[in-house]
């Protein structure tokens, strides 16, 4: 069975698993109404499996290739506001989500991909092709709380790396960094992905997942809601240089 159907995505159900696979040629760039489009599909899932019941979502790349190279700095060009009406919301949501969640780079992930894929709750890393990095020091880029989950989710020296040096890692170095949690072959992540999901579906039954998981990475929660759908400030300078 397959909810939707949604602009640019394509939502999969394996039982009580849910797939959601992004579609947005070329590269997955994150806007407003793609990110808004994520939220929904997150939102139908959250409904159709029902409150306090098992559950999992997977989120992935269509190819190989990438799986999100960050946000569409163009739209910030003529929308000010695009991150805290698209971006910031979809972090939350995550971060606040009632199922687990996890993120299948199947390619390249760059820029706000970063912290897209750090609010989901495990990463699966293609372990043949594709980096993970985060280049806002040399974009000239800053929002309020950019560094929380780097820093609430790796180790001081990683979230240095990540943060100020830009640093790029393979699926393997990630994995040693503590970034993903696992790295598989680009044919079998999906499956790799839904034994993980199987294993911790059940999670979620009691009703406590996100509370439990705002006791380790709320504040990133927090400080994401405090800058979503703002309008009365610009959160978010455009930024010096672009990818």
């Amino acid at each position: 069975m397959a909810l939707g159907p949604y602009w640019n995505l394509r939502v999969d159900r394996y039982d009580r698993i849910f797939v959601i696979t992004m579609q947005k040629a070329p590269e997955n760039r994150l806007n407003v109404r793609f990110a808004q489009e994520i939220i929904k599909a997150l939102r139908d899932i959250e409904r159709e499996l029902g409150p306090d019941s098992e559950g999992c979502v997977i989120t992935r790349g269509n190819d190989a290739k990438f799986w999100c190279t960050g946000l569409d700095l163009d739209e910030g060009d003529t929308n000010p506001f695009a991150n805290s009406d698209g971006f910031y919301p979809l972090l939350a949501t995550l971060l606040d989500y009632p199922f687990p969640t996890i993120a299948v780079l199947t390619g390249h992930t760059f820029g706000g991909a970063c912290p897209f894929s750090l609010s989901h709750d495990y990463r699966i890393m293609n372990s043949k092709r594709g980096f993970f990095s985060m280049p806002p020091v040399d974009l000239g880029l800053h929002f309020p709380g950019i560094g929380f989950l780097p820093r609430l989710k790796l180790r001081p020296q990683i979230s240095r790396k990540m943060l100020l040096e830009a640093h790029r890692w393979t699926g393997k170095q990630a994995l040693e960094d503590g970034i993903v949690d696992e790295i598989a072959e680009p044919e079998v992540m999906l499956e790799a992905a839904l034994k993980k999901a199987r294993s911790i579906q059940g999670k979620a039954k009691m009703g406590v997942y996100s509370l439990l998981r705002n006791e380790l990475w709320g504040e990133a929660t927090e400080k994401l809601k405090s800058i979503s759908y703002v309008h009365g400030r610009i959160i978010t300078p455009p930024a010096k240089a672009k990818i």
